[in-house]
């Protein structure tokens, strides 16, 4: 990476649980500033302005949580036991997501929807690719004999991901997992009574 790059990234990754915990709203410029022991002049000297940074922001911790999510998924071998490790994924890493300020999805979801019109393409797009992922195994599993012929991959990947989402919303609201947990198994009992053969 160039010298550029690298402050960029750097801006990044100091803020981004800043971003996560506070929004775009309650992050200023001065925490920026104080986070990063940069100028201000440094940090409009790499980004456009706050806006740009929070986008950027949001993809690294979306990204982030992509990746650690897709290497728990990555080491099972049948679509069945890669849902099962897509729903353990968030009841075991519950507790590291919430010191971190909580789901970036949910979050972004959440702050951008009416105030930040700027967000919501990154957003969806995250999410989009989320639901691709979720869909892809169940359309293996269709393809492997393990789920019903006639199931709507995208239909259920969409579900999951909705009953999830509402599950930390909850969770992060009354600060109990318990919520978080019932709605995953929610989703294990979709799997196991309408998914599976």
């Amino acid at each position: 990476m160039s010298k550029a790059e690298q402050t960029r990234q750097f801006i990044i990754e100091k803020t981004a649980n800043l971003f996560n915990k506070n929004g775009y709203a309650g992050t200023s410029l001065s925490n920026i500033t104080s986070a990063t022991g940069l100028t201000k002049g440094s940090i409009y000297g790499n980004f456009k302005n706050k806006e740009e940074v929070s986008i950027e922001v949001f993809k690294h911790n979306s990204g982030r949580l992509a990746i650690k999510m897709d290497s728990t998924i990555a080491a099972e071998t049948s679509a069945y036991n890669k849902l099962l490790a897509f729903t353990d994924f968030y009841r075991n890493n519950w507790d590291s997501m919430l010191q971190k300020g909580g789901c970036p999805l949910l979050n972004s979801a959440t702050e951008m929807d009416d105030a930040l019109p700027f967000m919501k393409p990154a957003v969806q797009q995250s999410f989009q690719r989320l639901t691709a992922r979720i869909a892809t195994i169940i359309e293996s599993g269709i393809q492997q004999k393990e789920f019903k012929e006639n199931t709507s991959s995208a239909a259920y990947a969409s579900l999951f991901i909705m009953l999830i989402e509402g599950g930390i919303l909850l969770a992060k609201t009354f600060e109990k997992q318990e919520y978080l947990n019932q709605a995953l198994d929610r989703v294990l009992k979709i799997i196991n009574e309408e998914l599976v053969k």
